[in-house]
């Protein structure tokens, strides 16, 4: 991994050397646009819309534009001269108990790893942290915005590692503006105490190695028949059609009979998957182009 900032956590009167990594990494497939006739790339040019020039990325810049129209230039060197932009500090401005962050807020995360010989400070605000189960808050500037974070010690097995998760500013999250919630709706005690049973029926520890993203197993398959000439699925059945009405009348036996079927180790029916076939050949085209999958 390459860190990508390098600061200092300011804790009381302690600073704790850290750099900064991405915790996490995008593994999905991804496409190229190209012309459905030959298969060749789609390139895009930036153009001037005052004198039609086709511009260089060298010759970018950033401007603003006030609500009178008035345009000005923001130079790297103007972003450089913004107090924020040159802290290198992740101040702490409060200790808050873990469970009072709503996941809502949650942006981006971030592993630290200590910046100096000695780790004895980043191991102690780390013990801190875990045994007082609390987060601390913490703001700081990285790629020229001012951050809110949640700074918390995670166990990996054989070490505690400090990671950091930027947080949305509260003005980011949206209204859920859904008056239908606002109607009163009546719930009978059966069905409470029937959903509660189908909840423990359910429940297990979360374990995210559990879980697979099968469409991008699935879009792996499908991309590696149609290198081989031929085809991984077929649908012979329509796709199933969404129901957006609320049948409630059975809802208390739909309960009973979703409990039945796990006490069983029976799962509730699930939707058939397209079945595979053969991958079938088909004629080689005369030039060799990128095997089509979907565009982007």
């Amino acid at each position: 991994m390459r860190s990508i900032w390098k600061g200092s956590i300011a804790f009381g009167l302690v600073n704790v050397p850290v750099k900064v990594y991405s915790a996490t990494e995008d593994h999905d497939i991804k496409f190229h646009q190209v012309h459905a006739k030959d298969n060749g790339r789609i390139r895009y040019k930036r153009v001037c819309e005052v004198c039609g020039e086709v511009v260089e990325y060298g010759d970018l810049a950033r401007a603003y534009e006030s609500d009178d129209g008035q345009m000005v230039i923001i130079t790297d060197d103007d972003i450089a001269t913004l107090p924020e932009e040159r802290s290198r500090e992740i101040e702490v401005l409060e200790f808050v108990p873990a469970s009072e962050v709503d996941p809502m807020l949650y942006d981006r995360s971030y592993f630290l790893e200590p910046d100096t010989k000695s780790s004895k400070s980043y191991v102690l605000l780390a013990k801190t942290l875990g045994e007082t189960d609390r987060m601390a808050i913490v703001h700081f500037t990285l790629r020229n915005k001012t951050r809110l974070a949640a700074l918390r010690v995670k166990d990996f097995g054989k070490r505690d590692v400090m990671v950091v998760h930027t947080l949305l500013w509260p003005d980011e999250i949206r209204d859920p503006d859904f008056p239908v919630l606002d109607k009163k709706v009546e719930i009978k005690p059966a069905e409470l105490k029937m959903a509660g049973q189908v909840v423990e029926s359910m429940a297990e520890d979360f374990n995210p190695d559990r879980y697979r993203d099968t469409y991008q197993e699935q879009l792996r398959e499908l991309i590696d028949a149609k290198l081989e000439g031929g085809e991984a699925f077929t649908t012979e059945e329509q796709p199933t059609v969404l129901d957006e009405t609320e049948d409630v009348s059975d809802l208390l036996a739909k309960l009973e009979a979703s409990v039945k079927a796990r006490s069983g180790d029976k799962k509730p029916p699930a939707t058939k998957a397209a079945k595979k076939t053969p991958a079938k050949k088909t004629p080689a085209r005369n030039k060799a182009p990128a095997k089509q999958a979907s565009k982007s």
